[in-house]
């Protein structure tokens, strides 16, 4: 056994492994509160230091997304080799010291440091979390938990819009950076102390037959960049998962930052009732979204049907497009925020089936690595284009449609969910040829 895995395999208490799961969506929820706080406090920060949208895409996407991506392939190297707890929780106390290091920022490029902050923290969490997931729960619920891992995402982006809109609205958009990082900071110790690293690959092996002696696990030497990308490279449908996934965020990413400004901007909600309002909107459809997801695609993608996982979210974005073109022209602001709830379950519905096809494509050493080339793929073009795409071209059309620019913007990124949905549904071909049992 190796120094890092602690003997917590498939005999693990079903209760621990349920606490496990519930403080690793915990520490994904300040992932994304971090990540997503600036949305709602753009109107602020704009208002006081005079940044253009083009500017405020710069904060939101590349000086984020461009260290975060890239860092995240070398750290979920060292996740296939040491302990993956160590590293979540060092990056958890990193990131949320940066994100309150954000709120003494008096100008453009301290806070863009800060934000890159951000990121270099963040590049430890994700994919070490989604390598444990993996190694706590059998194959047969393994869409469902990563689904219940990724609550971290509406989640966080709720609170996020919520306590970052709400303390700013009281207060000042800098108490708002302050506060919501030092309650990271302080997180970081309870995870490192009471989750303990699983056997890697433990529900991978065959089924102990009953009244036989448990195998010892022999662990697998982690595998190099070299060894996990030559997999990856002859399995289109890993290309095609990323590529589509990434397309999907460019939106996803980029409609979470900038909804809040368009509904100040277009809909005349500002200060407290905006943060409610977007956090709602957040949490219930992507809550109930990401959880259909992972049950759909854990019942239809049983035995041989492989193809639905990606193909379940692929529906998903292609019925979502429409949709949230109606929400954005419904006058009704109570109409539209039930509108605006369908979309939103529908675009995320991708992140349990997705990521769990990624993780079959490799060997259960090579998880952490494959996740991280994903994350590199997902992150690089959606958080880093995404946002800062939607900021430009709304600076560009300002001159015609004034405060409806933004409107303008975002009806263009609409169109890459279709192009999502179409990556997503060529990678169905391919994943059960390429599936790892």
């Amino acid at each position: 056994m190796s120094m890092t895995d602690q003997g917590i395999g498939p005999a693990a208490n079903p209760g621990y492994r349920a606490y496990v799961l519930a403080l690793l969506m915990v520490v994904y929820t300040f992932n994304f509160i971090d990540r997503q706080i600036l949305a709602i406090l753009a109107p602020y920060i704009q208002a006081e230091m005079g940044f253009d949208d083009e500017m405020m895409g710069l904060l939101g996407g590349p000086a984020f997304a461009v260290v975060y991506s890239t860092l995240a392939l070398p750290i979920a190297w060292l996740a296939d080799r040491m302990s993956r707890v160590s590293i979540i929780g060092v990056s958890l106390a990193v990131w949320s010291g940066f994100t309150a290091l954000c709120g003494l920022t008096t100008s453009f490029w301290p806070l863009f440091g800060a934000r890159m902050g951000v990121g270099v923290g963040e590049a430890g969490g994700v994919a070490p979390s989604y390598s444990l997931v993996a190694d706590y729960f059998p194959k047969a619920q393994r869409a469902r938990a990563l689904a219940v891992y990724s609550f971290g995402v509406p989640i966080g982006t709720a609170l996020g819009y919520l306590f970052g809109g709400i303390l700013a609205a009281l207060i000042d958009w800098r108490m708002a950076f302050i506060v919501v990082g030092l309650v990271g900071v302080l997180l970081a110790p309870l995870l490192k102390f009471t989750v303990k690293d699983p056997v890697r690959g433990g529900f991978d092996r065959a089924e102990p037959v009953a009244g036989a002696p448990e195998v010892a696990h022999v662990p697998t030497k982690a595998a190099g960049f070299g060894e996990v990308w030559s997999v990856l490279l002859r399995k289109p449908s890993f290309w095609f998962l990323a590529f589509g996934a990434a397309c999907s965020s460019v939106y996803g990413y980029g409609s979470a930052f900038w909804l809040p400004s368009f509904f100040e901007r277009s809909l005349g909600m500002a200060g407290v009732e905006r943060a409610v309002y977007i956090a709602g909107i957040a949490f219930i459809g992507g809550t109930a979204g990401i959880w259909f997801g992972g049950w759909l695609a854990d019942k239809l993608g049983k035995g041989v049907n492989r193809a639905w996982y990606p193909l379940v979210p692929a529906i998903g974005f292609l019925i979502a497009v429409p949709l949230f073109f109606l929400a954005m022209n419904v006058h009704d602001k109570w109409l539209a925020f039930v509108l605006f709830l369908i979309p939103q379950a529908l675009s995320l519905a991708w992140l349990g089936p997705v990521i769990t096809a990624v993780q079959h494509l490799v060997p259960a050493h090579m998880r952490s690595t494959a996740s991280a080339s994903f994350l590199l793929i997902n992150n690089l073009v959606g958080i880093g284009l995404g946002i800062y795409l939607l900021g430009a071209v709304s600076k560009a059309l300002t001159p015609i449609y004034a405060e409806e620019a933004l409107r303008y913007s975002l009806y263009v990124g609409q169109w890459f969910y279709a192009l999502a949905a179409i990556l997503l549904i060529i990678s169905a071909r391919s994943l059960k040829k390429d599936w790892v049992d």
